[in-house]
């Protein structure tokens, strides 16, 4: 019988599920190891048949009460055949006792209920080459774009907690940084009022998180974060609980190309839904 173990994935293996997640026509960031292993290096579990790579999951903690799970594949070839659910059932453990948060593909939502997850809102993943209405890329009345790593990080920081469950301070300092990736800090009366990061991706550069006050402020991070990139599209996973979000990316010009739902297995997590324009990533939140 071949011989079927669990352990922690290799920075190599961390490169490899990039591979497979671009093979599912995920899109990872040509980054995100970077990132992602900074966050908690010991959230990548891989299984080996045989000693070879056969099926992953990341379940990334954070804080004392919230983790993530992301990155849930099995290699086509080796599907159905229960290497894929010891995995699963090996990263909830480790996520055991706090509530797990996963943007789960529509082929997969049904087996994640059957798990004890619920469906807190869609994502849609909207891409394209961004268009101003009118030409018009202007930041408005009184409001900055600014890079933002100039700005004091706590500051940042604590911007960031207002959209997600958690703080993560080392993700966030790592995202924002990363080689391949431009982070812009909208500023009105010396206070945030927007945030957003483009990072450079296999297909289509991605956009995330996306933060605004406003969805003027929203247009004007994107299009600037667009220009960045002349004449290449750019993708953004937006909450279908913020309509306007929605609408703002078709009248940029994006269309909908992908789908995923926001779910939990515990109650929905209060964070600023109305400022919430894309969400950062959907492996790990």
């Amino acid at each position: 019988m071949p011989a079927f173990e669990i352990g922690v994935a290799s920075a190599r293996d961390i490169a490899l599920i990039g591979d497979w997640a671009d093979a599912e026509g995920w899109n990872p960031g040509l980054d995100d190891g970077r990132a992602f292993y900074a966050t908690d290096p010991r959230a990548f579990l891989m299984g080996r048949l045989d000693g070879e790579p056969a099926a992953c999951v990341s379940v990334v903690r954070y804080g004392a009460g919230f983790g993530f799970l992301g990155f849930y594949i099995t290699r086509p070839p080796l599907r159905g055949r229960g290497y894929g659910i010891q995995v699963w059932r090996a990263g909830m453990a480790r996520l055991d006792g706090r509530n797990v948060g996963l943007d789960g593909v529509v082929e997969q939502q049904d087996n994640y209920r059957k798990s004890g997850f619920r469906t807190a809102w869609n994502n849609i993943r909207y891409e394209g080459v961004p268009q101003a209405p009118g030409g018009d890329t202007a930041a408005p009345a009184g409001v900055s774009l600014v890079d933002a790593r100039t700005l004091p990080f706590p500051q940042l920081a604590a911007y960031d907690r207002r959209f997600f469950p958690a703080a993560r301070d080392p993700f966030l300092a790592s995202w924002i940084t990363s080689p391949r990736h431009t982070a812009l800090a909208a500023i009105r009366d010396g206070r945030l009022t927007g945030f957003a990061v483009l990072r450079a991706c296999r297909a289509a550069s991605r956009v995330g998180p996306l933060y605004a006050g406003t969805p003027e402020v929203a247009a004007a991070l994107l299009a600037a974060l667009g220009a960045t990139t002349p004449g290449e599209p750019v993708a953004v996973d937006v909450p279908d609980s913020r309509p306007a979000a929605g609408r703002l990316m078709e009248q940029l010009g994006l269309a909908p190309v992908f789908e995923t739902a926001r779910m939990y297995t515990g109650p929905v997590p209060e964070i600023d839904r109305a400022g919430l324009f894309g969400v950062t990533s959907l492996e790990l939140g």
